[in-house]
């Protein structure tokens, strides 16, 4: 199956971006970043910004819009079944010099698990190659080696502390 992702959540002044691989079946049906109702980027950002689940979806992306943080991911469209990573193929990266000609002030990178690095060293990281980027764990559900606290602490980490 063809999948296209969604238009970045983000602001000219954004100082932080969060990159993800592709959203995922539930995210897509949801038409929402991170939708999955057990995937915890939205409970992390809670933590972190006050942008939890309990507030509406556009609350919680005008949250991290006024935080200076930009949500998008590294592909635009691929062909997966399913929603691992792991099936992902035909990749088609995202339109990227436009968006940091837009977004001048980004000055990190959250890359949200190993696909989404891996994706962002091949296709991104040739054309920033100073911009700082720090890998977290996946908020995904299917990653479940961490527990929520470990992984909170380390995206809080990455969140707010420079590289």
């Amino acid at each position: 199956m063809i999948i296209q992702g969604f238009d970045p959540i983000s602001d000219p002044d954004a100082r932080i971006l969060i990159l993800g691989s592709m959203p995922g079946i539930a995210s897509l049906e949801a038409n929402q970043y991170y939708g999955h109702p057990r995937n915890a980027f939205w409970r992390i950002m809670g933590d972190v910004f006050g942008a939890g689940l309990e507030l509406p979806y556009a609350e919680r992306t005008a949250i991290l819009k006024d935080q200076g943080v930009a949500v998008w991911d590294v592909l635009k469209l691929c062909h997966r079944e399913g929603s691992l990573d792991s099936n992902i193929k035909d990749e088609v990266p995202n339109d990227f010099t436009t968006f940091f000609g837009a977004h001048p002030g980004i000055e990190r990178v959250v890359l949200n698990g190993g696909k989404a690095a891996r994706s962002f060293e091949k296709y991104v990281r040739p054309l920033v190659p100073s911009l700082a980027a720090r890998t977290v764990p996946s908020t995904s559900p299917a990653h479940a080696r961490l527990g929520y606290e470990a992984k909170r602490n380390l995206w809080h980490a990455a969140m707010t502390n420079p590289v």
